[in-house]
């Protein structure tokens, strides 16, 4: 990320020359008639062009405000780029009353060749505009173009106006889900305020100018020049989102703004905008819906003799308070950092937020003497921090932290059926911001020891009939341990699951099954099934196929694209193992088996095995999956790819057994 601190320019201009606006209702024929984008003809729609202007400047009611225009125009290849044509505004709200940003100038068009090859223009209609109050903070404005054709142009524009010119500085996204021809930024700050501007993503810039306009502004005898900022991109690729992956926005190329610092034009006060770490300290631990909420100790006072009876070591000690949380108080489906009615309320209605949940248990653990802390992070679907601007705009959940000798453990306490220890993969984003009383604030990595690891143990004999009895173990450790109490308890009862198990496994009847551990969440979870599959074929009662990846097969590439610019982002480690023990009577041998198979990562990321090995009557078939990193750069992206490619060619083998 290329961070660029405007101060000064050196060269002034007439602005008017440099004005990219396009004109409202410039539509071509070859617009229309442009049949894909050849840059990418698998393109449902592409932007032609595209523009977005922001300026710090005296609106009509004689205060400062900020004030952003958009317009765009986009060709739609067909029904399935239709979604381009709904558009929302979102206007922001930051006051006690309803001072949401304003929004004006709205038009739109849609335009098409009708069936006689004569240009057609639908307008968009000022009654077809819905506006919708979302919270205290948001309203969204909601329009949909009219007339959407295979072959159509839309164009749209607006205008909005926002009191909160400090803070809100519009940001600016080049890339999108679909490519664009070109598209371009402009950017009047006046001299009396100071942002940073942060370049993200691998696209290069095809225009970057910064320039002076002089004497831009004026208020009251206060006046200033002011730098023009103008950005331009050509021949932007469409942002695809694929699997395992953080938030796109950690990766689309876009210029983001912050505020350093500015100049009052009236008083000539200066005021640095970017805090210190310190600074952010000092505010949680004065604000009553965080640092307020840890030091309410005095709560669990009468509870903690018998949340720990029976406890000596301060691990179990630990382990009892993350249970009494989480039995005792129901997330209520809220997130953010700042407790909504306070832990006391949450305690006593059993209900609360994220914060009010969590927030309780460090100020539990605290209370025991335990060394507790809250731990402030984005989740992975919120973006990365950007860590060096202090600041809590980035952080959108909270989990505590217990540090007991020279181990740490993390923990959440909103969900029942996690474990002591162990995070969801939502809150596996990079970094989080470790917060106490009585000690700095500090970083840590969020990239936790904690793994996904599945067994698979099967003990299988074929009978004379083509049939094949036997047993099925599988153990469940770690995060997929989570996984899988999560998919059983979706469930009515155990009983439930079972039934809907059997309906999956094709072929294969569940004679007897148990589940183990399902409640013990700290135990790894066990799946204990007696089975008889039915291989008999009666086009050939001689041979007998059966696929040992009955029921749990990967048939699809999870990754599709010819190269990514952007990491594979598990959330963690894995270890996935199968063994087949199977037993033949004596008319029968192996035709055919799976051939052996070794594959590994480069950097020692990981593997696959596949073995086979036998007698005459006994053979054992063993398949290792294993993920050691729980990040992978983009140039490791082939061989995860490959990697996929020979699990897939594997799992599809049949084993084929005959009568001598």
């Amino acid at each position: 990320m290329k961070i660029i601190t405007f101060l000064s320019f050196i060269i002034l201009i007439n602005t008017s020359l440099l004005a990219q606006d396009f004109p409202f209702g410039s539509i071509s024929k070859n617009d229309l008639v442009m049949k894909n984008y050849s840059l990418d003809t698998s393109a449902h729609a592409v932007v032609l062009q595209e523009f977005g202007k922001s300026r710090i400047t005296i609106g009509n009611d004689d205060r400062i405000k900020l004030f952003f225009d958009y317009h765009v125009k986009v060709k739609i290849f067909d029904d399935k780029g239709f979604d381009n044509g709904t558009v929302k505004v979102h206007l922001y709200n930051n006051s006690d009353n309803d001072s949401y940003e304003e929004i004006s100038g709205i038009q739109g068009i849609t335009v098409f060749n009708d069936e006689n090859g004569i240009q057609q223009e639908v307008e968009l209609e000022k009654k077809k505009i819905y506006p919708e109050k979302i919270n205290k903070h948001w309203a969204v404005y909601t329009f949909a173009l009219p007339g959407l054709k295979k072959g159509c142009v839309i164009e749209y524009k607006y205008s909005i106006e926002s009191p909160y010119f400090l803070e809100n500085l519009h940001n600016w996204e080049f890339q999108s889900d679909v490519p664009k021809i070109y598209s371009e930024y402009e950017v009047h700050i006046p001299a009396f305020f100071t942002y940073k501007a942060s370049i993200r993503g691998v696209l290069k810039l095809s225009k970057n100018s910064a320039t002076i306009e002089s004497k831009c502004f004026e208020s009251h005898g206060a006046s200033c020049d002011c730098s023009l900022l103008i950005y331009g991109m050509d021949n932007i690729p469409a942002f695809i989102e694929e699997d395992y992956m953080t938030s796109s926005k950690n990766f689309m190329s876009a210029i983001n703004f912050e505020l350093e610092e500015w100049i009052n034009p009236y008083n000539g006060v200066k005021t640095k905008a970017t805090k210190e770490w310190k600074d952010i300290d000092y505010q949680l631990k004065t604000e009553q819906a965080i640092g307020g909420q840890i030091k309410r100790k005095g709560l669990f006072k009468d509870k903690l003799n018998g949340i720990l009876a029976g406890k000596v070591s301060e691990i179990d000690k630990a382990k009892s308070i993350y249970e009494f949380i989480q039995k005792n108080i129901k997330w209520n489906k809220f997130w953010g950092i700042y407790s909504s009615d306070g832990i006391g309320k949450a305690l006593d209605s059993k209900s609360g937020s994220v914060a009010d949940i969590n927030f309780a248990l460090v100020a539990a653990l605290n209370a025991a003497g335990l060394n507790g802390s809250a731990v402030f992070l984005s989740t992975r679907d919120n973006g990365s921090i950007n860590t060096l601007y202090p600041g809590t705009g980035d952080f959108n959940y909270v989990v505590a932290r217990v540090d007991i000798g020279d181990q740490f453990y993390l923990l959440d306490a909103t969900d029942p059926l996690l474990p002591f220890g162990i995070l969801p993969l939502k809150c596996l984003n990079d970094k989080g911001r470790v917060f106490s009383l009585d000690k700095p604030s500090y970083w840590m990595d969020l990239n936790l020891p904690q793994k996904e690891v599945t067994s698979r143990v099967m003990e299988f004999t074929l009978q004379e009939n083509g049939k094949i009895k036997g047993t099925i173990l599988n153990y469940y450790k770690g995060y997929e341990g989570y996984q899988q109490r999560v998919k059983i308890k979706k469930f009515n009862s155990t009983e439930e699951y079972v039934e809907d198990l059997s309906t999956k496994w094709s072929k294969v009847k569940i004679i007897k099954s148990e589940i183990i551990n399902l409640d013990s969440l700290n135990l790894p979870l066990g799946e204990s099934y007696e089975v008889e599959i039915n291989l008999f074929d009666k086009n050939n009662s001689d041979k007998l196929s059966f696929n040992p990846f009955f029921m749990h097969r990967i048939e699809t590439n999870p990754f599709k694209l010819a190269d990514r610019s952007y990491p594979v982002d598990w959330g963690m480690a894995s270890d996935d193992r199968y063994i087949l023990t199977m037993h033949l009577p004596s008319n029968y041998i192996i035709e055919k088996q799976p051939s052996p198979i070794g594959f590994s990562l480069p950097n020692s990321g990981g593997k696959f095995l596949s073995a086979f090995d036998g007698t005459e009557n006994t053979f054992t078939f063993s398949n290792i999956i294993q993920f050691t990193k729980s990040i992978y750069s983009a140039e490791e992206y082939p061989y995860l790819k490959e990697l996929y490619n020979k699990i897939i060619q594997t799992e599809k083998a049949e084993i084929v057994f005959k009568k001598k």
